[in-house]
């Protein structure tokens, strides 16, 4: 009897740890709890402790961390028709709100029965029509316009359930002849450039020595023009200083004997050639 009563102790012990137990769940920092009663959803709950009816309600967690798929070799065809094996990663999180959640639940149960059900399937879709879009040889060339392009794609998935975060593509693997016939013609067009740079300095210093000896012959005309304008007038100084004396001597016939007076000293020669006169001195 005592036996009987220690199992019915253990058991009713057992029930009640079981009872409280289950009661109770913690949902993380990160992470979102559905809540399921009796097969529905009845709350979605956020990070911290939670209560919960025993062997009634269900707590299922969904994260809303950044979760990161990789993608190893998939191969992609340009379009010249060259195959080609790309490596990358996508990097993506549920949208944290108690719809998206609920549908997230719903539609898949849980986060990774999304990714492998479609955003793998979508990604792989937008990242071969992109790659349609190029030649081996511009995606090769311009990886930058190539990576924006398929980020813009893939940006887009998920069906408003996560968000893209980023995509970066680690690897394109060409075939060996296609990466050669790339190199060839990046550094054929290089020597292309080369030749108009060399062609443009040429002509700029082409045009800098027609400059300059414009600029010399200029500055010798002006010059030769300013030298000729000077001699014109001294000519023309000259010219009217004569024309002046001349007119004033017409108009005054004694000017002469008075600027002749005006430069005496008043001293006369101390000798005299016989019979000639004294100078500066006409006396009548």
């Amino acid at each position: 009897m005592r036996g009987f009563s220690i199992l019915i102790g253990t058991v009713v012990v057992l029930f009640v740890l079981s009872l409280l137990g289950g009661s109770f769940y913690t949902v993380d920092e990160g992470e979102r709890a559905v809540v399921v009663s009796q097969g529905k959803i009845s709350a979605i709950s956020g990070p911290g402790f939670h209560w919960k009816l025993p062997f009634v309600d269900d707590a299922h967690s969904i994260s809303v961390r950044t979760q990161a798929i990789e993608f190893a070799d998939e191969p992609v065809y340009t379009a010249d028709r060259q195959t080609a094996n790309v490596s990358f990663s996508v990097n993506y999180s549920a949208i944290a709100t108690d719809n998206e959640i609920r549908t997230i639940y719903r539609e898949f149960q849980t986060l990774e029965g999304l990714e492998s059900r479609i955003l793998k399937r979508q990604v792989r879709e937008q990242i071969k029509n992109v790659f349609g879009t190029f030649t081996a040889d511009t995606a090769i060339r311009e990886r930058g316009r190539l990576n924006n392009e398929v980020s813009a794609a893939i940006i887009k998935l998920g069906e408003g359930l996560i968000k893209v975060e980023g995509v970066n593509i680690e690897n394109i693997n060409f075939s060996d002849a296609v990466e050669a016939a790339a190199e060839q013609r990046a550094q054929a067009e290089m020597l292309v450039q080369t030749e108009k740079q060399k062609l443009e300095r040429e002509k700029v210093l082409a045009q800098v020595a027609v400059t300059q000896a414009q600029a010399a012959a200029d500055s010798q005309l002006a010059t030769a023009k300013a030298n000729a304008e000077a001699v014109r007038l001294n000519g023309e100084a000259e010219a009217a200083a004569i024309k002046a004396k001349s007119d004033a001597l017409a108009q005054s016939p004694n000017l002469v004997e008075l600027t002749k007076a005006e430069k005496w000293n008043g001293q006369l020669p101390t000798t005299f050639v016989p019979g000639s006169a004294v100078p500066f001195l006409n006396i009548k």
